[in-house]
């Protein structure tokens, strides 16, 4: 297949991409704006395959599409350029409102338009891939069921609104046009190559460089884990055998609450990169809690798993020790994403936060 890929230079899509350069014989097409969160430096010298071709655009651009589809002419598309972090969706929706809505119609309208010129079996076998978020759920109580594909929507972020009408187009062109079309819903992602401004390499780094390490309230908060090589087979296997105009949700099967996690990458850094002035639990640091903050994500991957066969083969331990050893790794991929206006939007996000015991 040739494989038509929005925002392939981002933490999940360059793991996509890995796979794909790395397990199978598809060609690649990279369809990315390059924003402050994407980085051709996660692809590595995949990027010089005869079988992978970069675009550089935004997909509102509709003319720049039509290009594109016109002269790749994509078997697939797997969507998932996306404004992804709550934080900044809060401090600045209206990217979110643009990229992940509006972006999201623009690839449609021009997805469909060119898989209605297709002839009759091509457009039988072509598919439109988008990748979601269980954010769209909005939160569960303690006791409450896990999250399947049936849960209704009730977002609570101008991000995870974004995504929930993304998703509703994607449906609403599947059943109006017939468009065939394929959705994903995932958990927290982790692993190489993630921007450090979510919580797993932010706290890596932040302790490797001895800063207050900060955790929204007590830290309560609970997450399903999937580690983004688990996620990338996932999706390959959704866009190869799964049914068009279903969705699949995917999990890692690792809920845990944020101070857990923070408390075990600190126990993993211990062991892999010791300090002399003590363990790096000494440098937690509780702040204000964002806004609206939801309390729990925990999803039922039982779907993927019975129909497609898919599970994850890292548990939560061996993946996050895979991903603090990247990070060690690779302090140069680090230094060049960590630019001054990442930096500037940390310390505004954050402030002065001052370690505490």
């Amino acid at each position: 297949m040739k494989i038509l890929i929005t925002g392939g230079a981002g933490f999940i899509g360059s793991a996509v991409i890995r796979h794909l350069m790395q397990n199978t014989q598809d060609l690649v097409v990279n369809v990315d704006k390059l924003t402050y969160a994407a980085n051709p430096d996660s692809l590595g010298d995949l990027c010089h395959s005869d079988r992978y071709v970069f675009e550089q655009m935004d997909i509102c651009n509709r003319a720049e599409l039509e290009r594109v589809f016109a002269a790749q002419s994509p078997d697939a598309v797997m969507h998932l350029a996306a404004e992804s972090h709550v934080d900044r969706s809060l401090t600045g929706p209206g990217a979110f409102i643009e990229t992940n809505i509006l972006g999201t119609y623009t690839l449609l309208e021009v997805a469909r338009a060119y898989w209605q010129g297709l002839d009759a079996p091509e457009q039988a076998a072509f598919r439109f891939h988008h990748v979601s978020t269980d954010e769209v759920y909005g939160d569960l109580g303690a006791n409450d069921a896990l999250f399947t594909e049936s849960t209704s929507y009730a977002p609570s972020s101008p991000y995870s609104a974004s995504k929930a009408s993304s998703d509703h187009l994607v449906r609403a062109w599947q059943r109006s046009y017939g468009l065939p079309t394929l959705i994903t819903n995932c958990s927290n992602n982790y692993g190489p190559c993630q921007f450090p401004e979510k919580l797993i390499p932010l706290v890596i780094l932040n302790a490797l460089e001895g800063k207050p390490l900060p955790i929204y309230g007590k830290g309560e908060q609970r997450r399903d884990w999937l580690h983004v090589e688990d996620h990338a087979r996932a999706l390959y296997t959704v866009l190869k055998r799964g049914t068009v105009g279903e969705t699949y949700n995917i999990g890692g099967l690792n809920e845990l609450r944020n101070i857990d996690v923070v408390h075990t990458l600190c126990e993993q850094l211990d062991q892999l990169r010791p300090c002399g002035a003590g363990s790096y639990k000494r440098l937690i640091t509780h702040v204000q809690d964002r806004p609206g903050h939801d309390q729990r994500y925990a999803i039922d991957a039982g779907k993927v798993q019975r129909e497609l066969g898919w599970a994850p083969l890292e548990t939560f331990e061996s993946g996050l020790r895979k991903t603090v050893q990247w990070y060690l790794d690779n302090p140069g991929w680090v230094a060049r994403v960590k630019s001054g206006a990442y930096q500037q939007w940390i310390d505004a996000q954050y402030g002065d936060c001052q370690v505490t015991a």
